[in-house]
């Protein structure tokens, strides 16, 4: 990147940033984290296609109020940690959640399975192919049929949204309630006709297993939990011998939207009897707990209670974590870099403050850190 334009991406966050701290407005969408995400900081690509190793991606290390910033190889993560520190994870595996699908009138499509709700209905996304990438289909119709690969076929049912009167009339539809007609089990037309989700930034398809992380033990998201790819057994083996803890939880993710920022919707989570001890326990012991990724801070913070106890929990979450709520199960999260005024932005801030996490996006800007699913990955501290 010529030094010019890499000083104008961190110069416009700066100065949103500094406007922002003498006149803070209550939170909202339009008080998120706004910045110049140049296209050549969105990994295009996994690591090993760049020769890289999954765990020599470059870890970013912010702690403290004020903060302290440092920058190494993921590969050394155990030294960021402290022997009784706690790192949470999210055994979801990635569904080939992408098919190929066709309209009456002949339009060609993608039909983004996002998550599996009761009933055996699905909630899904429509999107139309283009030149550089897909973009959302708004403009399907309650009872229309989507031809999919093999005879199958996804019906749409009616719009989905958590909230039934924030559906906007005239703004086209999103996400869909749909039922799934398949020639055989879900997961082997999934295997054979389904391909993982990918965006703009990322030309080419890659195998479901570079969309896994080491650790899956139930597949069910529609997007890779990707804090946790960068793990391999090699480092999880170092964790454990330096005395850092490891406890499972399970948390399926529905697709994204990059390009209107909605908060997540409903998800399904299951948080064992033994995670929530340990995670309590760490408490007891004045050790931190440590969130790998978004997802493992939304079901913890759905099962902990205002006291700050963790309780084992299953079912769907709601729940979204902003400054104003505030966390009460995690003191740290080891995550990617979002996209500018992304809602996942607000639980950063609410969990190391808008000062720690301006003054991180700003390093990473200025360091050229890669962003999205393969690229690089930041630890927070307090």
């Amino acid at each position: 990147m010529p030094a010019s334009t890499k000083s104008i991406a961190t110069k416009h966050l700066t100065l949103l940033l500094d406007e922002d701290d003498q006149q803070r407005a209550p939170h909202a969408d339009a008080d998120l984290l706004d910045f110049t995400l140049l296209p050549e900081l969105e990994a295009s690509e996994p690591p090993e296609a760049r020769g890289l190793r999954r765990d020599e991606v470059r870890l970013m290390v912010s702690r403290g109020s004020r903060p302290e910033i440092t920058h190494r190889s993921f590969d050394t993560i155990q030294d960021a940690l402290a022997p009784g520190d706690l790192l949470v994870i999210n055994t979801s595996g990635t569904l080939n959640a992408a098919l190929d699908g066709v309209r009456a009138d002949g339009t060609a499509l993608e039909a983004h399975l996002s998550t599996h709700l009761p009933g055996d209905i699905w909630t899904i996304e429509l999107r139309l192919p283009g030149p550089h990438g897909t973009v959302p289909f708004r403009d399907g119709t309650a009872g229309e049929t989507i031809s999919l690969p093999a005879g199958a076929a996804a019906t749409l049912l009616a719009p989905y949204a958590v909230d039934r009167s924030s559906i906007q009339g005239n703004g086209g539809v999103r996400l869909w309630l749909a039922t799934l007609s398949l020639p055989s089990t879900l997961d082997s037309y999934l295997a054979r006709y389904g391909y993982p989700i990918r965006y703009d930034y990322v030309p080419s398809r890659w195998p479901n297993s570079y969309y896994q992380t080491v650790y899956a033990t139930e597949v069910g998201s529609a997007e890779m939990p990707s804090a946790g790819r960068a793990f391999t057994p090699n480092i999880i083996t170092r964790l454990v011998a330096r005395g850092i803890q490891i406890a499972p939880l399970l948390l399926h993710t529905g697709v994204s939207s990059l390009e209107d920022h909605e908060p997540p919707y409903e998800e399904y989570y299951r948080v064992p009897l033994a995670t929530a001890r340990t995670v309590n326990a760490t408490h007891d012991a004045r050790k931190r707990v440590v969130a790998v990724g978004t997802t493992v801070v939304r079901a913890l913070e759905t099962v902990t209670d205002e006291e700050g106890t963790a309780h084992p929990g299953e079912g769907w979450t709601t729940l979204v974590i902003t400054p104003e709520r505030g966390v009460r199960a995690v003191e740290g999260l080891l995550t990617g870099l979002h996209e500018p005024k992304a809602s996942h932005l607000a639980m950063l801030e609410a969990i190391a403050g808008r000062h720690h996490v301006r003054h991180a996006y700003e390093a990473a800007l200025r360091e050229r850190y890669l962003w999205h699913e393969f690229g690089d990955l930041h630890l927070l501290l307090p």
